[in-house]
């Protein structure tokens, strides 16, 4: 099978080409420049040049592909909802043509939001009227006409060299001295280990199940409070509380996370794809990110984009 992939170059992209390449699959992966077409190469994938912006550079790489796996998303939390609309337009592009087709798009959305405080997201969970965050791809994707769509829905994904959105709060307790949590912390992030989540993408592909929910998750829910000592402990700094009224002028665009309940489950998952995570759990990769000297822990997400 040959599988389109944008955001090939991406966190979650390398892994995943990697994963299907591994499984005997060929991979045509989008790059926007000469350093993402080397990079994808190196690893044994096709490349296609292209953007997420360029509609038609979309459309000529699904086009030449028996699946697609959308992962592309500018990561530019200054101008979020211009993103979440380059990424609407981009899933109606790669639907445009594999419309009335047998072929398979697994686009990317998330697990937060999906549940209320103290309630677990499960896979049976539709997107609510209240959502509140503008990101529509899983909305997008399931109600493209003539179109076989699955979705996977990510949690927090780490490593040992980045950590998503933690790796700003990272990078505000280095620059702050403190690592901070909102009141008592009580609230949980779900996490998985990118090793796990590339095996997922794949195992979603070969189940090739039209209108299928996935969750990529390992851990259902680490506490904020936690996490927060982690940070601590690998910067060496002090661990402390601040209240909700705090936490926009310590945080900046992350304080619409860092007090949020995002607790999801992956028993449906697990069941439907035989799906066994086995990568390291947040808190380790966190400790290692915190203290090794040589791995970037500067903003990971604002304005950055796929190469």
């Amino acid at each position: 099978m040959r599988v389109f992939i944008t955001g090939a170059t991406g966190f979650i992209g390398i892994p995943t080409v990697k994963e299907l390449i591994a499984a005997g699959d060929k991979v045509l992966g989008m790059a926007r420049s000469d350093e993402g077409e080397k990079a994808l190469a190196a690893i044994g994938a096709d490349v296609h040049r292209g953007s997420l912006e360029d509609l038609e550079s979309l459309r000529r790489g699904a086009a030449a592909a028996d699946a697609v796996i959308h992962l592309g998303f500018i990561h530019d939390w200054s101008n979020f909802a211009r993103s979440c609309e380059v990424d609407r337009r981009a899933i109606e592009a790669l639907g445009s043509v594999l419309a009335g087709s047998d072929r398979l798009l697994i686009a990317t959305s998330g697990t937060a939001g999906l549940a209320g405080p103290g309630q677990v997201a499960t896979e049976y969970d539709d997107v609510p009227p209240d959502f509140p965050f503008p990101r529509v791809s899983e909305q997008t994707a399931l109600s493209l006409g003539g179109v076989r769509a699955s979705v996977v829905r990510l949690p927090q994904v780490h490593n040992t060299m980045r950590q998503g959105l933690l790796a700003y709060a990272v990078a505000v307790a280095r620059e702050k001295g403190v690592s901070a949590y909102v009141g008592e912390g009580r609230n949980r992030w779900a996490a998985a280990h990118i090793s796990d989540v590339a095996r997922l993408y794949r195992l979603a592909l070969e189940k090739n199940e039209a209108g299928a929910k996935y969750h990529a998750v390992a851990e259902e829910g680490v506490l904020m409070l936690n996490i927060a000592e982690a940070i601590g402990r690998g910067l060496k700094v002090p661990t402390r509380s601040i209240s909700a009224g705090e936490a926009s002028t310590h945080f900046g665009w992350l304080a619409m996370f860092a007090s949020r309940d995002l607790v999801a489950s992956s028993e449906k998952t697990r069941r439907t794809l035989g799906w066994t995570p086995t990568g390291p759990g947040l808190i380790a990769d966190l400790g290692k990110v915190c203290k090794s000297p040589g791995v970037d822990v500067s903003v990971d997400y604002p304005g950055r984009r796929q190469v």
